[in-house]
């Protein structure tokens, strides 16, 4: 993206504003969601953004999102799983899946609410299925895994330069105290065990964090960031979206430190700035 266009984007954001504080005084956050969906269609047909391949138009799509803040916790709830759509509050996985799924109905010249949840429910659940608790991708590895498979992004971490990624999870079913329904139910958590070793023969690739700053002219606005981490049982720590800012590539994404979405520095300076960070998986969207 250009600086030009970069910089005459930064107002975009200021549509939404008064919404993004709606969520502590609104009692009906979905009402809330579907006027935020309504205006990212009214501005992707008015500044012609519909006509735009899918990474540039995500881009401005993200861009609408700026400064919405931080919550966690969206997608559970009592009862059986329903996908759970909000716009009112995202977690990295939701900001990047909502801007990836909005851009894709935008595409497909759709507009109505039962549109996104559709679109939504194929890339968040395996095989684009909803059914249990475990149908749901919670690993990024196999968000990744799935959706290549089903033609929505392509995987281009080996062909920039990525290292085999051996994929060894287990946080989930070790620990299901942390998700009420593998806490209700002891099945789930065998169902989960079982997903995780499928994962473990997968076959992934990384681009190691001293080599990001190395393939940075070959990321693309809307490539979707997956950033790996070295602690025990998990394979990605966190996501976000590539936006370039003329030779630059940086990260857009919801920052559970600064509380809200945000434009970011040099994915490279991103990555290499925490410990525990030890490089990038990057998949990129495909056209509809």
């Amino acid at each position: 993206m250009q600086r030009r266009t970069f910089l005459s984007l930064l107002a975009a954001p200021l549509v939404l504003q008064n919404l993004r504080h709606s969520r502590k005084k609104n009692s009906d956050p979905q009402a809330t969601s579907r006027y935020i969906y309504s205006q990212a269609l009214r501005r992707s047909r008015t500044d012609g953004w519909n006509k735009l391949s899918m990474g540039p138009l995500m881009g401005h799509i993200g861009e609408l999102f700026l400064g919405t803040p931080y919550v966690g916790g969206t997608l559970e709830g009592d009862g059986p799983e329903i996908c759970r759509v909000d716009l009112t509050g995202l977690d990295c996985v939701t900001f990047f899946e909502n801007v990836l799924d909005i851009s894709r109905v935008i595409k497909k010249g759709k507009s109505s609410w039962d549109d996104l949840v559709n679109e939504i429910t194929f890339t968040r659940y395996r095989n684009g299925t909803l059914g249990d608790y475990t149908s749901r991708l919670h690993y990024t590895s196999e968000w990744m895994e799935d959706n290549v498979k089903k033609n929505v992004v392509r995987d281009i971490s080996k062909e920039i330069d990525g290292d085999l990624f051996p994929i060894r999870v287990n946080f989930m079913s070790q620990n299901p105290r942390y998700y009420r329904p593998l806490k209700e139910d002891s099945i789930l958590v065998s169902r989960m065990a079982e997903i995780e070793r499928t994962l473990g023969t997968t076959t992934r690739y990384l681009i190691p964090k001293e080599r990001i700053e190395s393939v940075e002219t070959k990321l693309q606005t809307g490539d979707i960031i997956a950033i790996a981490t070295s602690k025990s049982g998990l394979d990605y720590a966190h996501t976000g979206l590539i936006i370039r800012d003329g030779d630059t590539a940086r990260i857009m994404h919801a920052s559970s430190q600064k509380k809200k979405v945000i434009l970011d520095g040099r994915i490279s300076d991103y990555v290499n700035g925490v410990k525990s960070h030890t490089g990038i998986s990057v998949v990129r969207p495909l056209e509809v």
